[in-house]
């Protein structure tokens, strides 16, 4: 079965590409979209010491924070106006999809259709705002406690930088959440995604640089290459093996015809949650580990914040289990939020389809659950393995490997996403 990249492809042509008017004006909205991100991550914070934060920002390009800094596009490592990117948006979707879980009054929210979830995002915009401001003046006092050879990161330290920090920080954030809703709604694609999917590309050749200059013998670059192939070939795969379920609906007699009598399937991803268990465990463990390495570069070399930031470094034991862990909760947990057995089962039953072998109800609703449990544990395993073989790499090599794991997950995942709208705006013009 082709997927919608492939068949964009074959039925693409210029002439119909010509004739599409709106198509010209998503494409060309989204990309001046995100040249506005890129030109923001370039802009610094008030009151810094740039060289000074390069500097730093060269020491911890392995750790927690090289990976966040992909995230953002490289403007955490600039300590730009948008360091936080979108991560404080992400984390509120977070708390707000556990939250319609948890609270009856959020799940009634949710199922009252567009007015529901129109307040359920506008409660995620007051999540993002607290979330950034909290960020952003944590991320000004671990500004203050950093210095490197030649001075201070921080000019003028004192409340005003703390608080103006914190302003511009949450700004940023703020704007890039509207940038990505107008992009979702004015452009191709989701916005936010199309986001961190910049971010990410943009920092793929000077990571593949940095590699390089690192001196490493021709056989450890030979293999990095093959793994990164081996990497993007296996994400290619997973992502669109599916299970594809037996729909029968019967025949039925209304007057004088005869309706039903024919079979469909039900597809069901290995995994359905994509690259959002990922994005989540990342979000989560960014801030609180850069947070405990921040306050461990201005204690002591025996406190306990140094122990922690020791052992929850990248490429720890424990790094990669706590990491993992996430990813496993959030690939049960997300796709137990888009996908309903019992729901599933509910429309099979109103419009006369049934799982062969199963009765309709709750027989077909163990079943759908069953077969989903198991394709879940497939995926959990997949993305964990994928998403830390980087840090087997860099412990094994000590090299910055970037060329997979979750920016491959993301670069992936995102890129094939917009070829189904461009398809749809193409169609009428064939």
């Amino acid at each position: 079965m082709a997927s919608s990249a492939e068949q964009l492809a074959a039925n693409i042509n210029l002439k119909a590409f010509s004739k599409a008017a709106d198509l010209k004006k998503r494409l060309w909205f989204t990309l001046f979209a995100l040249l506005v991100f890129r030109f923001g991550s370039y802009l610094p914070l008030p009151g810094i010491d740039v060289g000074v934060i390069d500097e730093l920002a060269r020491q911890h390009e392995g750790g927690i924070l090289g990976i966040f800094n992909r995230f953002s596009g490289g403007a955490l490592s600039r300590m730009s106006i948008f360091a936080l990117g979108v991560m404080p948006y992400i984390s509120a979707s977070i708390i707000m999809q556990l939250m319609t879980v948890v609270s009856p009054q959020l799940e009634a929210l949710k199922k009252e259709g567009e007015s529901g979830r129109k307040k359920i995002s506008q409660y995620t915009r007051y999540g993002t705002v607290f979330l950034g401001g909290i960020q952003g003046y944590l991320l000004a006092v671990g500004l203050e406690a950093m210095s490197g050879p030649t001075g201070s990161a921080v000019l003028i330290p004192g409340m005003f930088f703390r608080v103006s920090t914190m302003i511009t920080i949450t700004g940023g954030t703020l704007f890039l959440m509207w940038l990505g809703e107008q992009i979702t709604a004015r452009g191709v694609g989701n916005g936010v995604s199309l986001i961190i999917f910049s971010g990410i590309v943009s920092e793929l050749p000077r990571a593949i640089g940095s590699t390089l200059s690192l001196g490493l013998s021709p056989a450890v670059i030979i293999m990095m290459l093959v793994v990164s192939v081996g990497i993007i070939g296996c994400v290619v795969f997973m992502e669109r093996a599916q299970r594809r379920i037996l729909i029968q609906y019967p025949k039925r007699q209304v007057g004088m015809k005869v309706y039903g009598g024919q079979s469909s399937h039900l597809p069901i991803k290995v995994n359905s949650a994509g690259v959002i268990p990922p994005i989540f465990a990342g979000s989560l463990l960014a801030m609180p580990l850069s947070i405990v390495s921040f306050s461990a570069e201005k204690g002591a070399d025996g406190s306990w914040l140094s122990a922690i930031a020791f052992h929850l470094s990248r490429g720890s034991i424990a790094y990669n289990v706590l990491f993992m862990g996430l990813i496993v909760f959030f690939a049960f947990f997300y796709t137990a939020i888009i996908f309903n057995p019992e729901e599933t089962s509910q429309n099979l039953k109103k419009n006369g389809g049934f799982v062969p072998g199963y009765r309709p109800g709750k027989h077909t609703s163990d079943y759908l659950d069953f077969v989903l449990t198991r394709l879940t544990v497939i995926g959990a395993a997949y993305l964990s393995a994928i998403c830390i073989i980087p840090d087997f790499m860099f412990a094994g090599f000590n090299a910055p490997f970037s060329l997979g794991g979750t920016s491959i997950l993301i670069v992936v995942g995102v890129r094939q996403a917009p070829s189904a709208p461009i398809q749809s705006h193409l169609l009428p013009h064939h």
